[in-house]
């Protein structure tokens, strides 16, 4: 397999930047600041409209943890049939249990409507205590991914980890390793881990707008240049 470069993008800014630069595949969200949520109708209808490729659509609700009350999954299931609706390549979901363990029935509510869409297990992943049993769960519910950081704040500090992950995965699923991933560690992240596919934000800090009065605030957005650097050392 060839190895893969998925971009996550906030914004349809950060979207073309990410195509631009050579990106395989985004994950498209909002609200990154606080880890992503579902992206708006609007954002994911002109994504799709202006890209060429893949687009894959975080289904989360809210910030914060992975237990999911009934009227939250109802609403992850309204948004994934809004994304199949679009025609998105995939969807990146996840919940859990109080416990701590996937929660394969609230799961596989949300992925039997998937139809033709791929299905990524988000980073509810590295929120599991026992990643090995998490990680037949996973592969039990049909994902066709899981994008982890090895339980640690970064995939660098989660490397050996990661490589027990691809290794026990043996080809069933795809690891794809993510946080902390920049052109200065991504191959020798690769070399480490046998991963395929890896998972970065590629984001540059655009300065806050003065004529924005009162609102104004600093944000990030994805640099294309910094998605070529990425990709051109993935190849």
């Amino acid at each position: 397999m060839r190895r893969q470069l998925e971009i996550c993008a906030a914004s349809l800014a950060s979207a073309r930047a990410a195509q631009a630069g050579g990106a395989h595949r985004i994950e498209l969200c909002q609200n990154l600041e606080q880890g992503g949520i579902t992206p708006s109708y609007g954002l994911i209808r002109e994504t799709l409209a202006q890209l060429s490729i893949p687009v894959f659509v975080l289904i989360r609700p809210r910030p914060g943890g992975f237990v999911y009350s009934a009227d939250e999954l109802a609403i992850m299931r309204a948004d994934i049939a809004m994304c199949l609706e679009l025609g998105c390549a995939g969807v990146v979901l996840g919940a859990l249990n109080a416990a701590g363990r996937v929660d394969m029935a609230a799961c596989r509510a949300l992925i039997n409507p998937v139809g033709p869409m791929q299905v990524t297990f988000h980073r509810a992943f590295d929120a599991c205590p026992d990643q090995a049993q998490a990680l037949e769960d996973v592969i039990a519910l049909g994902c066709q991914r899981a994008l982890t950081s090895g339980g640690q704040p970064t995939a660098e500090a989660g490397q050996q980890q990661l490589a027990a992950l691809v290794k026990q995965a043996a080809g069933r699923i795809s690891i794809m390793p993510g946080s902390g991933i920049s052109a200065a560690n991504v191959q020798a992240l690769a070399a480490h881990t046998g991963a395929q596919e890896f998972h970065a934000s590629a984001k540059r800090l655009v300065p806050a707008d003065p004529a924005a009065g009162l609102f104004q605030t600093e944000r990030f957005e994805t640099d294309a240049a910094l998605v070529a650097e990425l990709a051109a050392r993935l190849q």
